[in-house]
């Protein structure tokens, strides 16, 4: 049975990566097979014939497995905006069944597959859905990124209380201190702790 993870964030640049590729390498030390997994990247360069994404080759790097390209990362563009919007601009819909069947295969191939979301948990994919939909399709249980920062108490609860209205699982939190000038770092992870009942499953120091 393999297990897996959805990793999501309170919102863009707070260490979603960082975080998915600890938990591989952690993995991993245990002596399992694990893939990293980046639906859709938005900001790549082109490089030997494809557009690349430098998290991706993060999680490649991650992970003891190789995997081809297009099921690690089915939906990559250029441009380092939202994802229904960089799909728009070059004739793109994002669909969720493409990324559920290449997230499957994953499956087959390692003991744990991580998969990071891109931005917050509800940015949009395309007209109809968002991430938390593509979230419910996988069905798997979710770890959240927090960037601990000015504000952070507020959208750690926010996207909490939208993971758990859709019969998620929240599995638990990751304290990420993407900002060494916040004050009272420490009070606000007990806030937290104390507002969801979970202590964060990890406390990082995110090197950008």
């Amino acid at each position: 049975m393999t297990t897996a993870f959805f990793v999501t964030g309170t919102d863009t640049e707070v260490g979603k990566t960082h975080v998915s590729c600890l938990l591989l390498k952690q993995y991993a030390e245990q002596g399992l097979k694990v893939i990293g997994m980046k639906p859709i990247a938005a900001g790549c360069e082109w490089l030997n014939g494809e557009w690349v994404n430098e998290d991706v080759q993060k999680l490649i790097a991650a992970s003891n497995v190789k995997a081809p390209l297009n099921l690690v990362n089915p939906y990559c563009f250029k441009e380092p905006i939202a994802p229904h919007l960089a799909a728009e601009k070059v004739g793109v819909t994002i669909e969720i069944e493409t990324i559920v069947n290449a997230f499957k295969q994953l499956q087959t191939m390692a003991d744990v597959v991580i998969v990071e979301g891109a931005g917050g948990f509800l940015v949009p994919l395309n007209a109809k859905a968002n991430m938390a939909d593509l979230a419910i399709a996988l069905g798997l249980p979710t770890i959240l990124v927090v960037g601990l920062r000015l504000g952070c108490i507020n959208h750690t609860l926010l996207t909490a209380e939208a993971i758990k209205a859709r019969g998620l699982t929240l599995h638990g939190w990751v304290a990420n201190h993407i900002d060494p000038k916040m004050e009272v770092q420490q009070e606000n992870i007990q806030t937290i702790t104390q507002e969801l009942g979970l202590a964060p499953m990890m406390i990082s120091e995110w090197v950008g």
